[in-house]
């Protein structure tokens, strides 16, 4: 039992000192901590304690140049399969712009097939025009090297410079279509209704609202007091989704957001609804008719909100996209109590979106 016992103190010490040392480097190297989980990670570890004693890391070179080529080649080996897929069943080539966190401008080309998506290239284009000839160029570049009788279509979102580029296509290769990206489209449609009177209003009460109680150190602390530290705004991957959140945890913390609005405390401090700043914010939380806007706003917006989260994923099929759209649809029938006069506005919207001939 004593020999036992020394010996797991021996190798609990020699974890605890190889630990050590990987937690130094991390830290001082900057690695973010999610890196640890990564299989190729723990490979590595495997792949030393096999080697043993005397193992010496590669050089900066070793890393930069010739054991950088090899991780290429061995990824193109195995890309290969969807390569395949694509002279198969053909693919689609998507394409991105977007901005990084020092205002360059990106973009991004991949490939869609059956066997998933291949990320192709990327380009910084801070100092182009992003013009629809530009475009064109650089995607009908992609289509050159993925093999024009491979490729299905061009899927986009449906800014005017991508319209004007799908022209182009169309005339050197009208048998490649250009589609919009149906969860751009779907964005489109709930930017859209948003618009509405009906909602415009009660979103702009209920953002002027969050960014009144965010403003100021003393609103943030009732709140966050009344919530039990929950925030009141959720940020979504776009500006919409942000609303349509922060709409769903209004609703979720209505009571709780009521009675921290008529508490002492709110009423004394300089923000209270005696204050000029303070009245709109107080009548907001206190009106019913914001409420049962908010309300029927999640109920328009939950079934689109739903389908952009399906569309969003592995389940592309156009097929399937347009049979949720219709069961979205008839739960906004519902949520306007069948009164076509409520609805109208809102399909008006999601029918011209979706019947456009660039559209999903």
């Amino acid at each position: 039992m004593g020999q036992q016992t020394i010996s797991a103190t021996f190798l609990k010490a020699r974890i605890e000192k190889v630990d050590s040392f990987l937690a130094q480097w991390v830290y001082e190297a900057g690695i973010p901590f999610y890196a640890i989980d990564n299989n190729s990670f723990a490979q590595f570890c495997e792949a030393v304690g096999q080697f043993g004693v005397g193992y010496q890391p590669p050089s900066q070179y070793k890393l930069r140049e010739p054991l950088l080529k090899a991780e290429v080649e061995r990824t193109k080996k195995c890309l290969k399969k969807q390569e395949q897929e694509w002279a198969s069943t053909g693919c689609s080539i998507m394409t991105d712009a977007w901005s990084d966190r020092k205002r360059r401008s990106i973009m991004n080309l991949c490939v869609n097939c059956k066997e998933g998506t291949t990320f192709l290239y990327s380009k910084e284009t801070s100092d182009e025009s992003h013009t629809g000839e530009y475009i064109f160029n650089y995607v009908d570049k992609c289509i050159e090297e993925v093999g024009p009788k491979n490729v299905v279509q061009v899927v986009t979102d449906n800014a005017s410079n991508n319209m004007a580029a799908a022209e182009l296509l169309k005339v050197k290769r009208p048998n490649i279509f250009w589609s919009s990206c149906a969860t751009h489209t779907i964005n489109l449609m709930l930017e859209g209704i948003g618009k509405l009177p009906k909602f415009k209003g009660v979103i702009e009460k209920a953002n002027a609202f969050t960014i009144f109680i965010y403003a100021h150190h003393t609103t943030l602390a009732l709140m966050r007091k009344a919530t039990k530290k929950r925030d009141i705004v959720r940020p979504g991957v776009t500006r919409f989704a942000t609303s349509f959140l922060t709409l769903q945890s209004l609703a979720e913390k209505k009571e709780a957001l009521k009675v921290m609005v008529t508490s002492d405390e709110w009423g004394k401090s300089k923000w209270g609804p005696s204050s000029s700043k303070g009245k709109t914010p107080y009548a907001t939380v206190l009106s019913i008719s914001f409420w049962n806007g908010v309300s029927l706003c999640l109920k328009v917006f939950a079934p689109l909100v739903k389908v952009l989260r399906l569309v969003d994923g592995d389940r592309p099929s156009m097929g399937f996209v347009y049979g949720e759209l219709q069961k979205a649809k008839q739960e906004i029938i519902e949520a306007c109590m069948f009164k076509e006069a409520q609805y109208k506005p809102i399909f008006d919207i999601i029918d011209v979106s979706a019947e456009k001939p660039n559209g999903i």
